[in-house]
């Protein structure tokens, strides 16, 4: 199996990937619309926003996802940090090259940028709540894998 090495998550790192939503304090400056605020694109259809129960996931994976209509906000609510894969939206099929791993701290979100490939949430607890912002069909009308050629896991 291919192990992939794990980043610490940056707004610069993850840049090519999508955007890092970071908390804002209620009422100052950096709280008004626009300041802070990731960008997204809702616009091809009614957003969806829910709370997502992911059990056994594990760490290694061997398809990757995207959504070309979308962008995608994910994030825990629930305190560990969280592992994901991703590759850009200008890859036709990812290989291990096209791919980069972070580690998502629980104190802040991530946007994935439309087209982006992605694998994960990732972890090793039994079971972890996520907070998903995508589209009401994302999953069904917006849905594109990719096998990859050999399975792939997270360097410790």
């Amino acid at each position: 199996m291919q192990q992939i090495a794990v980043s610490e998550l940056s707004a610069e790192g993850f840049a090519r990937f999508g955007m890092v939503g970071l908390p804002l304090a209620d009422g100052s400056p950096g709280a008004a619309p626009g300041a802070g605020d990731v960008a997204l694109d809702l616009s091809q259809g009614r957003p969806r926003f829910y709370l997502m129960r992911l059990a056994d996931r594990g760490t290694e994976f061997d398809v990757m996802a995207r959504h070309d209509r979308v962008t995608q906000c994910l994030g825990t609510i629930d305190g560990p940090p969280w592992l994901i894969a991703v590759a850009q939206a200008t890859v036709t099929e990812p290989g291990i090259a096209d791919i980069s791993a972070f580690r998502i701290p629980a104190a802040c979100f991530i946007t994935l940028a439309q087209g982006t490939w992605h694998a994960g949430p990732y972890f090793t607890e039994v079971w972890r709540n996520f907070y998903n912002l995508e589209l009401a069909d994302t999953n069904t009308a917006d849905y594109r894998v990719c096998r990859l050629a050999a399975p792939m896991g997270f360097a410790p």
